[in-house]
């Protein structure tokens, strides 16, 4: 034999052993950055001073031209008003007025050209940054969460903060900056004036504020009911092959109609609250600028102002208040949009459970050993271990089968190897190399896995198989493909390689796409070759030829291959058979028949015509 049974463990003798305990796995916490949404902005409002700077500038340089326009009227108002001799000032004035005016138009339309290109750069680096976290997540978070929740969140997060940006620079900014030079402006005509606007406008503003955060749950709550139904739309949408197989079309349109009843009610609520604001605000407009024109008219009478000042009084009033209206609903959704992004790092800026050691290196494979040591690990902390203190190893270029029922925990030591969950105690090891203690992607490097359920990217089949080794060649792609059985119907289809697959491979047949997924593993020629259940959907002839194949080219590699007919293992150098997260029996085909134990059964049962999951139902 190739392996040492005295390395086996768990084969039904008590033994005492020492046991090594994990503590819980490391948790690794997200980037400053990540851990507050005002942190998560300013990091990369940061990361382009000169980009923010400027735009700031050339907001501030609009804003003073559009209060210097104001003060400039007054100027050829108070000239005109004034002798015909002295039109000198009246031509100066509209000089000044025409130039201020393009001064902020120019201005205004830098503006438009540094905020597209600050957000847009910044929203490319956010959805990457956000990405690059995400996809360090352990599978059962993807398990989890939708995808498409998950996929609009990023996209969103980039969108709000372009939202962000255009609020504070188009509608915050401008109206700040316009109040400060309005009160400079109502100085020269009456101090008076000037603290009763900057009294009156404070209160306008600072009331609003209050009335628009006391509808915040309003918001939150449309912004809830919205990510639903996007996540549940394409949660039905990618499903759309079951919603036709169980002729639930109209179910699910009604089920969907419900959800956007709720999310219309909920917007209706948060839309009609901010109009009663507005409402509100156009109530104080007409007071403050009724009564500020009349003031200022009250004083024109007197003689203690000029035609120029009223004019001057009165444009300010209107557009100041009018500002304030916008900047207090833009501060109250300047909110929302903090409190879109904050809820978007909650879901994704998670602590990753299954981290690189910070002196991790990378796996340097020798011949491809697997060993598991005193394994155990379970899904949750309320359930029985799915593995318990189990030990294996298998040494290089062996190549193993492992069987039992559902549940056994044969696929849970297929993610354990790929190192896709942490063990809670115990270890596995890699050439001698614990799995811990090497990078994730350097060990998946070593590793070419075969899934039962073979996911398929929306690109051509070439693109698909050599998705496995980008830089493998056309000629070792077709060979690959050849070798999966595969080539034949790839050149039978319209565009052949170019063929797009759909969908998640819709466009194939689950035998084809499992084709595909083993020409990929074929194509990255990894020393470690791992099969969960890989043939299970081709027929006997081709997953004969295939089986020609794995013999030939996997030639010194190690193969693990978990499978439900038996008979598909019969060549295998060893045999694995687990129950309850134990192996029970362990050698060739033909001995564990002769020991007339649980594998021999199995396979006397199976050639009845009865499952794994039945067979040992009937054995216990």
């Amino acid at each position: 034999m190739w392996w040492d049974d005295s390395l086996l463990v768990n084969s039904g003798r008590s033994r005492s052993r020492s046991l090594t305990i994990n503590p819980a796995p490391p948790m690794a916490a997200p980037s400053t950055f990540l851990q507050g949404p005002y942190r998560f902005v300013l990091h990369y409002i940061a990361g382009r001073p000169w980009q923010f700077g400027a735009l700031l500038l050339a907001v501030v340089g609009a804003g003073g031209c559009a209060v210097a326009v104001q003060y400039v009227m007054k100027l050829l108002v108070d000239g005109m008003a004034g002798p015909r001799e002295a039109s000198a000032a009246v031509w100066s004035a509209l000089i000044l007025f025409v130039t201020f005016i393009a001064g902020e138009s120019i201005l205004w339309r830098i503006t438009g050209w540094l905020a597209c290109r600050a957000t847009l750069g910044v929203g490319v680096d956010m959805r990457l940054d956000l990405f690059s976290y995400l996809n360090g997540q352990p599978m059962r978070y993807f398990a989890d969460n939708l995808a498409g929740s998950l996929g609009q969140r990023l996209t969103a997060t980039a969108g709000n903060f372009g939202a962000l940006t255009n609020t504070v620079v188009w509608r915050i900014l401008p109206p700040c900056i316009e109040f400060v030079g309005a009160l400079i402006v109502f100085m020269t005509v009456d101090w008076r004036m000037m603290l009763v606007l900057a009294v009156f406008v404070t209160a306008v503003t600072g009331g609003l504020i209050w009335f628009g955060e006391r509808g915040r749950p309003l918001h939150r709550t449309y912004a809830g009911h919205a990510g639903a139904v996007a996540g549940d739309l394409v949660d039905v949408i990618t499903n759309m092959w079951a919603v036709k197989s169980f002729s639930a079309r109209t179910r699910e349109a009604e089920r969907l109609a419900q959800g956007f009843r709720r999310e219309a009610l909920a917007q209706r609520r948060s839309w009609l609250y901010l109009e009663k604001a507005r409402a509100l605000h156009d109530v104080a407009l007409w007071g403050m600028a009724g009564g500020m024109l009349s003031w200022a008219v009250h004083l024109w009478s007197l003689g203690d102002i000029t035609p120029g000042d009223v004019v001057v009084v009165s444009t300010l009033t209107f557009r100041i208040l009018n500002s304030s209206r916008d900047l207090a609903l833009s501060l109250v959704e300047t909110a929302q949009y903090v409190g879109y992004i904050e809820d978007t790092l909650r879901v994704i800026a998670q602590p990753q459970s299954v981290v690189d050691a910070p002196n991790a290196k990378p796996l340097v494979a020798r011949g491809g050993s697997v060993e598991f040591r005193d394994v155990s690990f379970s899904y949750g902390e309320a359930r029985s271990d799915t593995v318990h203190e189990l030990s294996l190893r298998i040494p290089p270029g062996q190549k193993v089968g492992i069987v039992g029922p559902s549940g056994a925990g044969k696929s849970t030591l297929i993610h354990l190897l790929q190192r896709l969950y942490d063990v809670q105690s115990g270890e596995v090891l890699i050439d001698g190399q614990r799995l811990t203690e090497v990078g994730q992607d350097s060990l998946r490097a070593a590793l070419a896995v075969v899934p039962q359920e073979i996911t398929l990217f929306h690109r051509t089949l070439m693109e698909n198989i050599r998705f496995a080794r980008p830089d493998a060649t056309d000629e070792e792609v077709y060979a690959a493909a050849r070798a999966a059985c595969c080539d034949s119907f790839i050149r039978a289809t319209p565009e052949g390689y170019n063929t797009l697959v759909g969908e998640r491979g819709m466009k194939l047949s689950g035998g084809q796409r499992q084709r595909i997924g083993i020409a990929r593993a074929f194509l990255k020629d990894a020393p470690v070759i791992i099969l969960d259940e890989a043939t299970s959907a081709l027929d006997t002839e081709s997953e004969m030829e295939i089986q020609r194949s794995l013999v030939r080219l996997m030639r010194g590699r190690t193969v693990i291959a978990v499978a439900h007919r038996l008979s598909t293992l019969s060549a295998f150098d060893r045999i694995i058979v687990v129950k309850g997260g134990q192996i029970v029996e362990d050698g060739t085909a033909t001995e564990l028949r002769q020991r007339g134990g649980l594998f021999d059964t199995m396979w006397r049962l199976q050639a009845e015509g009865l499952s794994v999951d039945d067979v040992v139902e009937n054995v216990a």
